[in-house]
């Protein structure tokens, strides 16, 4: 384990969207998870709105 430091705001905002029970490190590991997906569907829409495909029927 290890200690991390955060403002009393901070702490509040994780107390405000933690679950009954959640620790601090679940809390944080659930925004993890959230962020990582977010980023991932950030990535897909980006390759969709910018980049170009070819029907495989004309590859």
């Amino acid at each position: 384990m290890t200690t991390v430091a955060v403002t009393k705001e901070t702490q509040q905002l994780l107390k405000e969207i933690g679950r009954k029970d959640e620790t601090y490190d679940e809390i944080i590991n659930r925004l993890y998870r959230l962020a990582r997906r977010q980023l991932f569907y950030d990535r897909q829409k980006r390759i969709l709105d910018e980049e170009e495909f070819v029907p495989l029927g004309e590859v």
